[in-house]
C-alpha cells in the first residue's frame, strides 16, 4: 500500500511525545464537513432501493455537469473504482501525469498495465492509459479543457481511454472539467464526494462516462453497492447548491488565510487549491518534523523532500496552534541561524 495522508497512527508512531490531540493538516479533506442530518431508519434497516440509487445519479450528474444520470455510475468511494476503470482497455501502457496521486499508478497496475509516469503532457499520447489528476494532488497544477479533449480524440482513435480524476473540481474552475464530455467515449471522469463534502468516512465516489461504459462499471458492482447513509447523504448535499456556494467562499477566504499565516514565518506557498496548499522549500523536512513534534500534522512526500503539502485548519483553536508552532519552530530556525 502507498503511504497516504490522514494516518493518525501513523503520526503518534511519528511523534509520540506530540501533544495530542494533533491537528491533522495531512489531507485535503474539507474541515467543515456538510452538515449532519437525521436519517431515514430505512437507510439503515432496509437494503437501498434502486430509486435511490437512481436519485443519486441524477443529482449527481446535476452538480457535476454530465449529460445525464446514464452517465454516471455511483460507488462506495473512487478508490475502488481505479482498477475498475484502469481494466476498461485490454493490458498495455499506462501513463500517469505526475508526479501526482500515487494510487493511479498501484491500481493500473493491479489491472496489468505497464505503468510509468512521465512529467510531459505531449508523452500521454503514446498510452493506451492515460491517466490525468486536474487540479492535480498535490500541487493544483491545472491541464486546460481543450488539451484534454485533443489528447482524448487521439487515444479514441486506437481504442484507448483517458481518465481525468477530478476529485478537487469542486473547488477548481469548473470550465476546465470533461464531466459534460464523457458521452463522446473514451473519456472517465472521477468524482469525489467525501473531500469537498469532508466526509470521507461515508465512502461515496462517482465515474462518469458514456452509457455503455457506465453498464460495464455498474455490471462489476452488482446491486447496493452505495450504502443508505451515504445515498441519503448523497442525494441532499449534491442537490444543495447554496451550501456548495457559501462552503467555496469560505474555503477560498480560509486558503488565503492560511497563505498570510505561512508568510509571516518564510514559509511560501507555491500553488494548490482552496482545499490544500502546496509548499516548496528546502527546509521542508525540518518543518514537518518540528511541526510534528508540536502535534500538527502536514503531508510529506518520501521522494519530494523539499516538498509539503497542507491542508486547512477546522476552526479557532486549529488555528491558534499552528500559528504557535510556527512562530516556535521560526524561533529555533533563528536561534540556529
Amino acid at each position: 500500500m502507498v503511504d497516504h495522508g490522514g494516518s493518525l497512527g501513523r503520526a503518534r508512531a511519528l511523534f509520540p511525545h506530540a501533544p495530542q490531540p494533533f491537528v491533522d493538516l495531512s489531507t485535503g479533506i474539507n474541515p467543515h464537513s456538510y452538515p449532519f442530518f437525521e436519517l431515514p431508519a430505512t437507510a439503515l434497516s432496509r437494503l437501498p432501493e434502486a430509486v435511490r440509487v437512481r436519485d443519486l445519479a441524477g443529482g449527481a450528474a446535476s452538480a457535476y455537469g454530465a449529460p445525464s444520470a446514464a452517465n454516471v455510475v455511483a460507488a462506495p468511494g473512487t478508490q475502488i473504482l481505479l482498477p475498475r476503470v484502469a481494466s476498461l482497455v485490454s493490458p498495455g501502457k499506462a501513463l500517469v501525469l505526475g508526479p501526482t496521486y500515487a494510487e493511479h499508478q498501484r491500481a493500473a497496475a493491479i489491472a496489468g498495465h505497464v505503468v510509468t509516469e512521465v512529467d510531459d503532457f505531449d508523452a500521454l499520447a503514446g498510452a493506451d492509459l492515460a491517466i490525468v489528476v486536474n487540479p492535480n494532488n498535490p500541487d493544483g497544477r491545472i491541464v486546460e479543457r481543450k488539451k484534454l479533449l485533443a489528447l482524448a480524440e487521439k487515444l479514441r482513435a486506437r481504442g484507448g481511454l483517458l481518465v481525468i480524476d477530478e476529485a478537487f473540481m469542486d473547488v477548481g474552475p469548473f470550465g476546465e472539467s470533461l464531466a459534460g464530455d464523457v458521452e463522446q467515449g473514451g473519456i472517465v471522469v472521477l468524482r469525489s464526494f467525501g473531500k469537498f463534502f469532508g466526509l470521507a468516512g461515508l465512502r461515496l465516489g462517482f465515474a462518469l462516462a458514456d452509457a455503455l461504459t457506465v453498464e460495464r462499471l455498474e455490471a462489476q458492482f452488482g446491486p447496493w453497492a452505495v450504502a443508505g447513509p451515504a445515498l441519503e447523504y448523497g442525494i441532499r448535499a449534491l442537490a444543495d447548491s447554496g451550501w456548495q456556494a457559501e462552503m467555496r467562499r469560505r474555503l477560498a477566504s480560509d486558503a488565503a488565510r492560511l497563505d498570510t499565516l505561512f508568510g509571516r514565518f518564510g514559509v511560501a506557498v507555491a500553488d494548490g487549491t482552496t482545499l490544500y496548499r502546496y509548499i516548496r522549500q528546502s527546509d521542508a523536512a525540518a518543518l514537518f518534523s518540528a511541526l510534528g513534534e508540536r502535534g500538527i500534522l502536514l503531508r510529506h512526500f518520501s521522494g519530494r523532500p523539499h516538498v509539503l503539502r497542507a491542508g486547512l485548519p477546522g476552526g479557532d483553536e486549529e488555528w491558534q496552534r499552528l500559528e504557535s508552532a510556527l512562530a516556535d519552530w521560526a524561533q529555533q530556525r533563528d536561534d540556529d541561524a
